[in-house]
């Protein structure tokens, strides 16, 4: 299995038969082990060409772009090789099917509300938040509606950001969720980690042969790969939130590794550096799977999560969420 490389500098990117080579601005060289690499993040600005996409295509590597600020802005893959017209019309069919979307919908969701509940009970003080998020879980699979469902993971992720100010220590704190920008140090950390966290997702869907563009929970629409978003949510709290309260609490971030710039407030070079190493420790960090009595790493539980979709896809086995219980 190859590795994430992530590229932080300004510069270009050349094939020389088969080896790549980035070249940064000051003309410096540096040799990417192409059979090695599985996703490459591109954080600064980067040219390439033809010849280059020709051969990341050959070894199916995923290029994902982020934004001055680090933020997603949009991925490259090579022709899926792994297809199923048959799981497509499938998925398509589960999607016009209120009934089944929703099952699936609210899956995503409950699996998700089970991981913010655990981080929040691992923390003092955060009772208040627990039964409050309790009350609404409630009702996560008695909606009639899409729309609902989002209602109340909407009301539920507010009444847990709530609870960060309590979490968080080292002067951390953040008002509200902003997304477009964000405008404090927590906000930023999350809006970087929940980007890769989708392109993390994105990785591991575009191995199976379910298709990336239609989705349960988020509405499909063009230019995005909504699955991901789907997933996404189960991942969030269990990996992205968990690397948060971690770097925070234990000094390893910041202030300092955050710059602001036209009041958007986002993680400097340094910063994303401390990020990212967290972060692919955590994916690569394995437990034991109860039912397949091997070790699993976290990357490798977003991948069995696939499966569990195409099989309840194909009516073999019902869908049943992932619920970390470690």
């Amino acid at each position: 299995m190859g590795k994430d490389y992530y590229i932080f500098s300004t510069g270009r990117i050349k094939r020389k038969e088969n080896t790549i080579y980035f070249y940064d601005e000051e003309g410096n060289k540096r040799a990417l082990p192409i059979e090695d690499v599985e996703k490459l993040h591109f954080l600064g600005e980067v040219d390439l060409n033809t010849k280059f996409l020709n051969i990341i295509s050959k070894y199916d590597i995923i290029l994902n772009f982020y934004n001055y600020y680090g933020f997603y802005i949009g991925s490259y893959y090579p022709r899926k090789k792994n297809v199923s017209g048959f799981l497509v019309v499938k998925q398509s069919m589960y999607y016009s099917d209120l009934r089944k979307r929703l099952y699936l919908a609210s899956c995503f969701i409950e699996s998700a509300v089970f991981h913010i509940l655990r981080n929040l009970r691992r923390y003092e003080n955060t009772e208040k938040y627990i039964e409050k998020i309790e009350n609404e879980r409630q009702n996560i699979f008695n909606v009639a509606q899409i729309d609902e469902l989002m209602g109340i993971e909407g009301r539920i992720r507010k009444i847990y950001y709530e609870a960060f100010n309590d979490i968080l220590k080292n002067g951390f704190n953040m008002k509200n969720r902003e997304k477009r920008p964000p405008t404090d140090p927590v906000n930023a950390l999350i809006s970087f980690g929940n980007s890769l966290m989708y392109t993390a997702v994105l990785g591991e869907i575009y191995k199976t042969q379910l298709d990336p563009t239609i989705s349960f929970l988020h509405e499909p629409s063009t230019k995005r790969f909504s699955l991901s978003l789907d997933l996404a949510e189960i991942f969030k709290p269990l990996v992205v939130d968990t690397v948060i309260f971690k770097l925070i609490n234990n000094r390893v971030i910041t202030l300092k590794d955050f710059d602001i710039k036209e009041g958007i407030c986002f993680l400097n070079e340094q910063g994303k550096r401390k990020f990212i190493k967290e972060f692919e420790e955590k994916l690569s960090t394995t437990i034991k799977h109860r039912k397949l009595k091997r070790k699993v790493s976290y990357k490798g539980f977003i991948k069995l999560e696939c499966y569990k979709i195409i099989k309840h896809l194909f009516n073999d086995e019902i869908y049943k969420p992932l619920k970390a219980w470690w």
